[in-house]
């Protein structure tokens, strides 16, 4: 017997009280939709936290019928200092060169965390959870990053325009590879 899968009923964006009250469930859809392992929530926990308190933060979620979270997507702009900016424009100065860089970090929202439930997934929530999300952002680009290889993200993000920025990075700390893409905004 195959699992019917979820189905959205509707979308929400969520303050930063309402994600921290749905911290728990939040993280736990982000550990299963990437496959990690058991514990990496409890990692991740303060990193979000610090990220809900960012210039421009925003928040949407995708909520089943019973009002659980099939999908979630956040992000705020990003800014110098920031350890995932300052890790981006490093290897892109490296790389393309530091006017390359400017053009693409000096008016831009950092599109942190975008996931959805395995059996929800490849049903247009991750696009639908993107297109609310950057509707209401006040920047002139998204940027985002994502590890490399054939995937339904990557399927995704190309679909939706974004194209490749920075490819092959290695972030300090993480040994696996990693795909910088972006694009300009509004969406189309």
């Amino acid at each position: 017997m195959t699992a019917v899968p979820p189905r959205v009923e509707r979308f929400i964006d969520l303050s930063q009280d309402e994600l921290r009250a749905r911290l728990p469930e939040a993280l736990s859809l982000y550990v299963t939709a990437m496959r990690y392992p058991t514990g990496t929530a409890e990692q991740r926990a303060p990193m979000w936290l610090a990220h809900m308190l960012r210039a421009g933060w925003r928040c949407v979620a995708a909520l089943d019928a019973e009002g659980a979270m099939i999908g979630i997507a956040y992000g705020y702009r990003g800014a110098t200092g920031q350890w995932w900016h300052e890790q981006v424009r490093r290897g892109i100065v490296e790389r393309s060169g530091p006017e390359f860089a400017d053009s693409w970090l000096d008016d831009y929202f950092e599109l942190t965390e975008v996931h959805v439930r395995p059996a929800g997934q490849g049903r247009g929530v991750g696009e639908d959870l993107l297109r609310r999300l950057l509707a209401e952002v006040l920047a002139s680009k998204v940027l985002l990053s994502t590890p490399e290889g054939p995937s339904r993200a990557w399927r995704l993000y190309y679909r939706m325009g974004f194209v490749d920025v920075l490819r092959h990075y290695r972030f300090t700390g993480d040994p696996r590879p990693f795909g910088v893409l972006g694009r300009t905004l509004p969406l189309d």
